[in-house]
């Protein structure tokens, strides 16, 4: 093996701290630049980012509220109206003061819609009914329960949860 020649040991030095000064600036492309650079945003221009806006916060065991179903009043205590919610048929009973539930009106047995009767909901396509408490049936031939829609009070309105 012969020695190196000069021109070899400053070729593999000048290409060793070319590619050293390329690294250093590839690290350095992240950080700031000192402030008065050109090119710069001085920082009393430079902007927060965005924040998402979102509506009233609420506890985080309380139901996020939805749309407007109809007055607390508009419901008998012990009985039920029809209604919709998120456009589809539903039913909405008080079976105590204050305390609603909700559930759908399509019926289980085969899809009818069903109709608010006081304290039940009566599908008028082949007689079921159900209670109006808890959707549970009280005569077939539907065997399943009408199934539950999340509901909430606000104020003295009825409101979708989710």
């Amino acid at each position: 093996m012969s020695d190196p020649t000069r021109r070899t040991i400053l070729t593999i030095g000048s290409a060793g701290a070319i590619g050293g000064a390329l690294a250093l600036a590839g690290c350095a492309a992240d950080s700031p630049a000192p402030s008065g650079s050109a090119g710069t945003t001085p920082p009393s221009e430079v902007k927060a980012p965005p924040t998402e806006t979102t509506g009233p916060s609420t506890a985080p065991d309380a139901p996020a509220l939805g749309g407007d179903i109809a007055a607390v009043a508009d419901v008998p205590v012990g009985g039920s109206i029809d209604a919709t919610i998120h456009g589809q048929p539903a039913l909405i009973a008080q079976p105590t003061a204050g305390h609603v539930v909700a559930f759908s009106a399509i019926c289980t047995h085969q899809q009818c819609v069903v109709a608010a009767a006081g304290a039940e909901f009566h599908c008028p396509c082949h007689g079921s009914m159900y209670d109006a408490a808890t959707g549970d049936v009280v005569q077939g031939p539907a065997i399943d329960p009408l199934p539950p829609i999340a509901v909430a009070i606000s104020g003295d309105r009825i409101v979708a949860a989710s």
